[in-house]
C-alpha cells in the first residue's frame, strides 16, 4: 500500500492540545478583565472631573494619593473636598451598585430560567419604597431610623414575605416569581397608600425622587457597607458558578447533576436579595441595569458564569459610572433621577437585543 502525499498548500496540523486550548482561554479572559478594570478605573476618574469645578485627571490621582497615604496633597482644601467628599463617593457608589444589581440580574435570570427576570423580581425594591416612606413621612423611628435603614428593613419584609409565600405554595420556580409579583403589587399599594394620605407636596417630591434612583448625597459610609456586601455576594455566586450552569438546563436536570435545588436557591436568592436590599436602600430603585446587563454580557463572554459574572460587574460598574456622570450634568444646576435615565437608554438596548436574539433564533 503506497503512502500519498498531501497536495501542496493543504498540509495538515494537528489539533491544539487542550492544554493549549485552556491557556488560550485563560489569556483571553485575563486580558478581558484586565481591559475592564482599567476601563472602570479610567471611567471614574474622568467621571469625577466633569462638573462645575475645574478639576483635571492628575488632580483627581494626587487626591486618591493623599488620603491613602502614598503621596502629598497638592490641592487646596476645598478642592480636595469636592473630589475626596463629594464626587468621589457617588461615583465609587455608582460603579458599586451598576456591578451589584448587574450580579443579581444574572443569577436571577439563570436560576428562575427567566430571560426578563432583574433583581427587583422578588418585590425587593418595592418593599425598600415602603420602609423609606414610613420613615420620611410617617416618622417611624422618632428620628433614629435614617431612609437608608427603613429601606434595608422594608426590602428584607418584603423578601421574607415572598419566601414564606413560595414555600407555602410549593417553592418551585415560577411560585417564587408569583409570590415575588404578589409582594410587589402589595407594598407599592402601602407606598402609595401612606404617600397619598399622609405626605405633605415637599415630602412626596422627595420620596418621588428617591424612588426614581438618586446617588445624591451619599457617604463613604454608604461605599463601604455596598462594597462588602457585594463583595460578599460575589464570592458566594462565583463558588456557585457551576451549579448556576446546571440550572440553566432546569431544576430537574441540575438535581440529576447532584446539586441539591433547594438549599442552593434559597443561599443564592438569599444573597442577591441581600445585596439588592443594600443597594436599594443607598441608591433608591435604579432599574433596568439588571435586566439588560447580564445580556450583553454573555454576547462577549457565553453562558459560563465563572466567566460570565465578573465581567457583568465590570460592565455594569461602567455603564452606571457614566448614567450618574450624565444624570447630574445634563440638566445642571438640576439633577435628574439615575433611574429615569437608565430607563431611557435601557429601553431601546433591551428592544435592540431582544431583536438580535430573535434574528439569530
Amino acid at each position: 500500500m503506497t503512502r500519498t502525499e498531501p497536495a501542496p498548500g493543504t498540509e495538515t496540523h494537528p489539533p491544539p492540545s487542550a492544554g493549549t486550548a485552556v491557556g488560550t482561554r485563560i489569556l483571553r479572559d485575563g486580558l478581558l478583565w484586565s481591559a475592564g478594570i482599567a476601563l472602570l478605573l479610567l471611567s471614574v476618574a474622568v467621571a469625577v472631573t466633569i462638573g462645575p469645578a475645574r478639576i483635571s485627571v492628575p488632580d483627581v490621582w494626587s487626591v486618591v494619593a493623599s488620603h491613602l497615604g502614598l503621596g502629598e496633597g497638592r490641592l487646596t482644601p476645598i478642592r480636595d473636598g469636592i473630589i475626596w467628599n463629594l464626587r468621589m463617593p457617588r461615583t465609587v457608589l455608582a460603579a458599586v451598585c451598576g456591578a451589584g444589581l448587574a450580579v443579581c440580574g444574572t443569577v436571577m435570570q439563570s436560576l428562575l430560567r427567566n430571560p426578563l427576570a432583574d433583581p427587583f423580581v422578588l418585590g425587593v425594591s418595592s418593599g425598600a419604597s415602603t420602609g423609606a416612606v414610613v420613615v420620611v413621612v410617617l416618622g417611624v423611628g422618632g428620628g433614629a431610623v435614617s431612609i437608608s435603614g427603613g429601606a434595608f428593613v422594608g426590602a428584607l419584609c418584603s423578601f421574607a414575605l415572598v419566601l414564606l409565600l413560595s414555600h407555602t405554595l410549593g417553592g418551585s420556580t415560577d411560585r417564587v416569581v408569583l409570590s415575588g409579583v404578589a409582594a410587589m403589587q402589595l407594598f407599592s399599594a402601602l407606598t402609595s397608600f401612606v404617600v397619598m394620605t399622609a405626605a405633605d407636596a415637599e415630602q412626596t417630591r422627595g420620596v418621588l425622587f428617591w424612588l426614581l434612583g438618586s446617588l445624591s448625597g451619599v457617604g463613604w459610609g454608604d461605599v463601604w457597607t455596598c462594597s462588602a456586601v457585594l463583595a460578599v455576594t460575589l464570592l458566594i455566586c462565583l463558588g456557585h458558578a457551576r451549579t448556576l450552569d446546571a440550572f440553566a438546563f432546569g431544576q430537574d436536570a441540575a438535581a440529576a447533576l447532584g446539586v441539591h435545588v433547594a438549599r442552593t436557591r434559597i443561599v443564592l436568592l438569599c444573597a442577591t436579595a441581600l445585596l439588592t436590599a443594600a443597594l436599594v436602600s443607598s441608591a433608591g430603585a435604579i432599574g433596568f441595569v439588571g435586566l439588560v446587563l447580564p445580556h450583553a454580557a454573555r454576547a462577549l463572554t457565553g453562558s459560563g458564569h465563572r466567566r460570565l459574572l465578573p465581567v457583568t460587574a465590570l460592565a455594569g460598574a461602567v455603564f452606571l459610572v457614566w448614567v450618574d456622570t450624565l444624570a447630574r450634568t445634563v440638566l445642571d444646576p438640576q439633577e435628574v433621577p439615575v433611574g429615569v435615565v437608565t430607563s431611557l437608554i435601557g429601553v431601546p438596548v433591551f428592544v435592540l437585543i431582544l431583536h438580535r436574539t430573535r434574528r439569530s433564533a
